[in-house]
């Protein structure tokens, strides 16, 4: 047979094996599964989200084995009846935050807010991991991208609803989320309806912590928004976006952080709490606070209030906000 000839003959059977291989995949696509591919097929199981960097990724359409490694995405994930099987201890903890502790029992803590233990990591073998830039492991993206699907959530300072919606559509849990946000906001507006004299007071919110106060819960955080829906008001040393996710005040200057009513909590529960508020007023200049003259200081659950945080926290933010203040 001739070069030619036997190229020619190459050539055909490549071609038939084409249009054998289309039809078959034609045939595939027309018995009603709706996917375009077959069981099993990437299409049939995964999907495409554009995560807060820009970066788009294929994400399974219903993970079973999530990793949430900060604490609005650990939030957000419980608040979507997602229990993930691997989160990031709470800011200053040794496990999550203890507001979500009944929610997220079955969790293995494998990181922190500065890093992640990536050999725990990938022992659970996770088909979606779930970020966002509260953390230091922000940086290892791509680290994280080896061991399964990653998607950042939000940028530093991001709004929290925006962020709270970014990470649903990961879990492809999108409507569930709306319905959370609308219940939500219908409860902040009758709240703030209920104010009476509290209507645009001034509200402060610290956090005690090795025998000082840090202001805590500036910008549009689930505490700074939440507090702003309400109408109220902030101290002038706590408005605007914060340069960390809380600022140190001096006992020299506590007159900066009172207000009508003043929020104080530790990083833990609020019997942690109530054991810091009776330190703090033995501090002579404490006791001079306007809040703390007329009893209006309101001893809260750090954890929620003192975190990054998600639906869950901003739901114990307003009920704290309106059994104090409308009640």
């Amino acid at each position: 047979m001739s070069p030619a000839r036997a190229s020619r003959r190459t050539v055909l059977t490549s071609a038939a094996v084409v249009v054998t291989g289309a039809l078959l995949l034609t045939g595939c696509g027309d018995d009603g599964g709706g996917g375009g591919a077959g069981a099993g097929g990437k299409e049939a199981d995964t999907r495409q989200v554009t995560d807060a960097t820009g970066r788009e990724v294929d994400v399974p359409a219903a993970p079973k084995k999530v990793v949430t490694l900060s604490e609005p995405t650990l939030d957000a994930a419980l608040a979507l009846g997602v229990e993930p099987v691997g989160a990031t201890a709470g800011r200053g903890q040794k496990g999550v935050s203890t507001y979500l502790a009944d929610k997220a029992g079955k969790a293995q803590v494998v990181a922190t807010v500065a890093e992640a233990d990536m050999e725990k990591l990938a022992a659970l073998q996770p088909d979606l991991i779930l970020l966002d830039e509260t953390t230091a492991v922000k940086g290892e993206v791509s680290k994280l991208e080896s061991i399964a699907p990653t998607v950042v959530t939000a940028k530093l300072n991001e709004d929290w609803k925006k962020a709270f919606t970014t990470t649903a559509d990961a879990l492809n849990r999108k409507a569930e989320a709306e319905k959370i946000l609308t219940g939500f906001d219908a409860d902040v507006a009758a709240t703030k309806a209920g104010l009476g004299d509290n209507a645009g007071a001034v509200v402060s919110v610290i956090r005690w912590q090795n025998k000082a106060p840090s202001a805590v819960g500036r910008g549009v955080g689930h505490v700074g928004a939440t507090l702003t829906a309400l109408g109220l008001q902030r101290p002038k040393d706590q408005q605007g976006v914060g340069t960390g996710h809380s600022e140190p005040v001096s006992l020299e200057k506590l007159s900066t952080i009172d207000g009508d009513w003043l929020f104080f909590g530790t990083l833990g529960e609020k019997a942690d709490g109530e054991k810091a508020y009776a330190e703090a007023v033995k501090v002579p200049n404490f006791t001079r606070l306007k809040a703390e003259q007329e009893g209006h200081v309101v001893v809260i659950q750090g954890s929620a209030w003192n975190s990054a945080g998600g639906p869950l926290a901003a739901r114990i933010v307003l009920d704290d906000v309106t059994k104090a203040l409308a009640s």
